[in-house]
């Protein structure tokens, strides 16, 4: 068998490798751009952040409905957009920095969540939360991936100019334009959206 069929006979016979492949292609699409502006706005600490502030939330969506995509990607998106919102409010009021304020908030997050989840299920449960497989991914998955990376690419076109502004001089962009402060908050819902989208 040559190195071709090799590499392209799994993803003929098994139906479940197809939708790793597009899932995994679908979350390249969204978070590559929402990295790159991460780490643009020095703020690389948030996205891990934000990551691991989501187990909250999922923990409370499957405490509520078991393994129900809905109610965990409902759950997660709230509680990491719950954290993103405090840090900021907090680096807006002090003179903390942001990473600082997202560090601080994303281990209370992340301790309650494991709080919630090992108090109310078993340690499968618990692994099956923090540990998943691409492999696993179903057609509602995927669905919500594709749509959360196609609504990803859109809101990005759309605020570009002000959030690459804000990303080289915010100062600049509070005196010439208001949309500085609502490119922030859009780019951290964003950003919340496909670290739910892969989780």
């Amino acid at each position: 068998m040559t190195l071709g069929a090799l590499l392209v006979q799994p993803f003929a016979d098994y139906a479940f490798m197809r939708r790793a492949l597009v899932a995994t292609f679908a979350l390249s699409l969204g978070s590559a751009p929402i990295g790159t502006l991460l780490v643009l706005r020095r703020m690389s600490l948030a996205g891990d952040a934000m990551g691991h502030a989501l187990l909250p939330g999922v923990a409370v969506g499957f405490l509520v409905a078991g393994f129900s995509l809905v109610a965990m990607s409902l759950g997660a998106f709230v509680a990491a957009l719950t954290v993103a919102l405090a840090a900021g409010f907090v680096t807006r009021i002090t003179s903390q920095r942001e990473d600082a304020s997202f560090a601080a908030f994303y281990l209370i997050a992340l301790a309650l969540g494991v709080l919630l989840v090992s108090t109310h299920g078993s340690s499968v449960d618990l692994m099956h939360l923090l540990f998943g497989t691409i492999l696993a991914v179903d057609d509602p998955a995927l669905i919500l991936v594709a749509a959360v990376a196609s609504l990803t690419l859109v809101a990005l076109a759309a605020i570009y100019r002000p959030l690459l502004a804000e990303c080289v001089d915010p100062g600049f962009l509070r005196n010439v334009s208001r949309l500085g402060s609502f490119a922030h908050y859009a780019f951290l819902a964003l950003t919340v959206a496909n670290l739910v989208a892969g989780f």
